[in-house]
């Protein structure tokens, strides 16, 4: 998907939220585990009850591999499910070098055919690059997360005052441009999310932490902001886990739709729409 495409789909759905289909078989509603494919089936309801809601879905490849070869099927047909025009994420977290780049890329490039990896750039330029090598197909780094460990090492400084998440930022920006690099930043460190704007002002941001995790959608907007949106803001437990009975998908939707008529209120005083 083109960079331009994902603007036109925020403005024609009126949102920037991403759906993220974590999918825990001890958490789903307890009659999908007589489905020969609870997953999929879990998956299949979410997406048909959100998808005129978001313009993008995220599965964490973790919640899939884990159950082997049936969590990997499980995530082709997932993907094979969801409307073309839909941003997809594999949030898979690889990083590394060489060949073993190239054949994670090849997986959720050309296999799953998803439109975004993201990558975690510990190893540097040459663990990223393989993933730059497909058209139309993004990479998004980590550079400042939410959880608690992101202090251990994200803001540590170096002789200059500089801070690891600035130096990754201004590096990585000299391998990609707005148009297939994206950044994950974290919605509970909000103030920080505008020393990240400033760094990467063009850039697109994949921001966790909305909802379950405490983040503000408002804190997000104000700082995050760009002239093309340049946000999409992923929850997935508050909207998934919503309800847990044979009409958990309504209770999703309830959950979607909340989300998005915010965020419909924060394109409309921007202007965007």
């Amino acid at each position: 998907m083109t960079h331009q495409a994902l603007v036109d789909q925020i403005k024609k759905k009126q949102s920037f939220l991403c759906v993220g289909l974590d999918v825990d078989l001890a958490k789903i509603p307890a009659f999908l585990l007589d489905y020969d494919d609870p997953i999929f089936e879990f998956n299949k309801r979410i997406i048909d009850a959100t998808k005129d809601l978001c313009v993008a879905y995220k599965p964490n490849i973790a919640f899939y591999e884990c159950h082997g070869s049936k969590g990997w099927e499980a995530l082709e047909k997932t993907m094979n499910y969801i409307p073309d025009e839909i941003f997809t994420i594999a949030d898979a977290k690889r990083g590394d070098i060489g060949n073993t780049s190239h054949y994670y890329a090849k997986t959720f490039f050309e296999y799953l055919n998803f439109d975004a990896v993201t990558v975690a750039p510990y190893m540097g330029v040459d663990s990223v690059t393989p993933f730059f090598e497909y058209e139309n197909k993004w990479v998004i780094l980590l550079a400042l997360t939410s959880n608690k460990g992101a202090l251990d090492f994200q803001f540590t400084t170096d002789i200059k005052g500089e801070k690891l998440f600035e130096k990754v930022l201004k590096k990585s920006a000299e391998w990609g441009d707005e148009s297939k690099l994206m950044y994950v930043v974290g919605a509970t460190r909000s103030e920080a999310i505008g020393d990240v704007r400033a760094l990467t002002p063009k850039h697109f941001f994949l921001v966790p932490g909305v909802g379950a995790q405490g983040g503000s959608l408002a804190d997000v907007a104000n700082y995050g902001w760009n002239d093309d949106c340049g946000l999409l803001v992923n929850s997935s437990r508050g909207i998934i886990y919503a309800g847990n009975e044979e009409d958990f998908a309504d209770h999703s939707r309830k959950a979607a739709q909340k989300l998005q008529q915010e965020m419909k209120l924060v394109l409309q005083e921007k202007g965007f729409v």
